[in-house]
């Protein structure tokens, strides 16, 4: 790191007596009428400078209003970049944090970061340094190989690498990028890990040293798809570093390529790995190692320049990665929230994106409340995706800028056109998922402002917060299926994959230990469902008209297959909370948090009346379900 930056029975008669009229309410505001048949409607999430909100679902808006004077347009046949991932580096700082986490926190803490499901923001790119940074978690800087021919990466294995195979536990699709801050000392002139350069005879040694670390990982389940060979190759300093120019880099390059091809690995490369202020230093790199083709491109730090640097490397048909920055505290500490969500929004997501970048990663994922433990130059104090103190996490602005892209871009997806506007007016960036839905990520960067979002010809109409980011997320072609994560705030019917019938409450049922059932489906508020978070993605859901809870008979203890799932007042017992696991778009199991088994409808019936009980899951029809709106 760098110069830092300044965050049933009876339904017809009794539906219709009953029937409730909901109105969303929160910080957007619907224009126009009611949404037509065809209106494509956004689910809307937003997070506000003050941390009065975060990452909170506001409801959903239909794309039935005017354009206003401020205008998103999207632009579906504009096609951009992939998105790759967004997320973070466990360095030795972070892991030692973790791993001092009791085992109930930390699970809960890497479901948070690298799990979709509930209040998770699905983190699934890190970038994995190779031995010592700035950021150990002691004053003992190390290589894989201190002593020349004794290679290991036994200190990783201690702390580092569990943390990453916990991470992988959660998300399997992580994606990895492997990044040398420096050789063994014994390369170097100066023999020194700080600064010094790489000596020209040991460029096939540390050729070999990439290999071995790629290989090594390899060995625990870490695949380091991506390689840059030199962390800031510009900024030689006081703890683990090296200096190394373009002509040196294509130079080392040129050899590190052939020492990767004869061990069979068919790991990228990326060049340079530092600030934005010098996109000459791939371009000059990309000049001398033409026909190299597993150099795919660049990456980039933020703490010099500004990300339209990017279109540079872009514009040569080469890949962006945007691989570092790390968050400082404000001048006003009681400000550092709100300042950080909003440069790191603008400038790390939108600006980065809408210049070609693929990945949005920040540097720590932890760090304490002195911004450490560290050995480098972070005078205000720097801060990771979270903070871990005492035994406690607090959630940093990293959290909240990586999740509204990071929860709802799916790795794959398009980036799109859209309209936007620069310094202090309505950013974003928009993508296409593989699945059809879109996604805008929008930030405010001046005052107060009410915009419209315009797509196909069709409006909604916002009025978002000084600072606020917001992400929108609807399926073009219209229909109530969600097309996010499940909107906590929305009201939903649940319908049975294999029957096409919905849950409700059985007779209208308002007694605890009424049952579950499906039945065809109707209007009532019989079989209106609401999910409201517990926390560690599980969900209470909540019948809209007795209020009362999914429930399996007999309390936490009652683990059989078979056993009922019926209606109860809510007490926050585990066979009262349940895990959405989405199977296919707008489709999802529910697993019971106490027994881990799915709710199912008893013995696979297409029949109305057929009551729900807990299975094993078997991804079975009966177990599948779709929510709509």
């Amino acid at each position: 790191m760098s110069l830092l930056w300044r965050n049933r029975s009876p339904r017809a008669g009794a539906a219709a007596a009953l029937a409730l009229a909901l109105a969303a309410t929160g910080l957007g505001f619907l224009s126009g009428g009611p949404a037509r048949a065809a209106d494509p409607v956004a689910q809307v999430w937003v997070t506000t400078g003050d941390g009065a909100r975060k990452l909170s679902s506001d409801g959903t808006l239909a794309f039935a209003g005017t354009p206003q004077g401020v205008d998103l347009r999207i632009d579906g046949n504009q096609r951009g970049q992939r998105y790759t991932g967004a997320g973070a580096s466990v360095t030795g700082a972070s892991a030692r944090l973790i791993q001092q986490l009791p085992a109930d926190r930390r699970a809960e803490l890497m479901r948070s970061l690298f799990s979709t499901a509930g209040d998770g923001i699905g983190l699934s790119y890190l970038r994995q340094p190779l031995a010592s940074t700035d950021f150990d978690a002691s004053n003992d800087p190390y290589s894989y190989e201190d002593t020349r021919g004794r290679f290991t990466i036994e200190r990783d294995k201690r702390e580092i690498i569990p943390v990453v195979k916990q991470a992988l536990g959660v998300n399997p699709a992580i994606r990895f990028m492997g990044t040398p801050w420096s050789p063994p000392a014994w390369m170097k002139t100066g023999n020194s890990l700080n600064g010094g350069s790489l000596r020209t005879e040991n460029y096939g040694d540390f050729a070999d040293y990439l290999v071995k670390a790629i290989k090594a990982y390899g060995q625990e389940g870490i695949n380091l798809s991506d390689l840059t060979v030199q962390n800031e190759p510009e900024n030689p300093t006081s703890y683990p570093s090296m200096a190394m120019t373009p002509a040196q880099q294509a130079d080392f390059v040129r050899i590190l390529d052939q020492r990767l091809a004869a061990a069979g690995l068919p790991t990228n490369i990326l060049a340079f790995d530092h600030n934005w202020n010098n996109p000459g230093y791939p371009l000059e790199v990309f000049s001398r190692t033409s026909g190299i083709n597993r150099v795919i491109g660049a990456a980039f730090h933020c703490y010099g320049g500004n990300p339209s640097a990017q279109q540079q490397v872009y514009s040569t048909g080469k890949r962006v990665f945007f691989t570092e920055c790390s968050g400082t505290d404000s001048d006003n500490t009681a400000n550092t929230f709100r300042d950080s969500l909003r440069w790191q929004a603008e400038n790390l997501v939108v600006q980065n994106m809408r210049n070609g970048g693929e990945t949005v990663v920040t540097w720590n994922l932890a760090l304490d409340q002195n911004g450490g433990p560290h050995q480098g130059l972070c005078g205000t104090r720097c801060n990771g995706v979270v903070e871990i103190a005492g035994g406690n996490v607090n959630r940093g602005a990293e959290y909240y800028s990586l999740g509204h892209i990071s929860k709802f871009v799916k790795v794959g997806a398009t980036r799109i056109g859209s309209t936007s506007q620069g310094a202090g007016g309505i950013q974003n960036v928009a993508f296409q998922n593989p699945d059809g839905t879109r996604v805008a990520y929008v930030v405010n960067t001046g005052g107060t402002q009410r915009f419209s979002l315009t797509d196909n010809g069709r409006s909604l109409a916002y009025t978002l917060p000084a600072g606020a980011v917001a992400t929108f997320v609807w399926n073009p072609s219209g229909g109530g299926e969600p097309a996010g994560p499940i909107d906590t705030g929305a009201w939903y019917r649940v319908a049975n994959t294999s029957s096409g019938a919905c849950l409700d409450a059985t007779d209208w049922g308002t007694a605890n230990g009424t049952l579950l059932q499906q039945w065809t489906c109707g209007d009532g508020a019989n079989e209106k469902w609401q999910f409201r978070s517990t926390g560690d993605g599980y969900y209470q859901v909540v019948n809209q008209f007795n209020n009362k809870s999914w429930d399996v008979d007999g309390g936490s203890g009652a683990t059989a297959d078979g056993t009922k799932v019926h209606l109860w007042d809510y007490v926050g017992g585990t066979n009262q909370q349940w895990r959405a696991e989405s199977v296919a778009s707008g489709q999802y199991r529910f697993v019971a948090r106490h027994s881990n088994k799915c709710l199912a409808v008893d013995g696979s019936s297409t029949a109305d009346g057929a009551k729900l009980s807990q299975q094993t899951c078997s991804g079975s029809a009966a177990q599948t379900f779709r929510l709509t709106s």
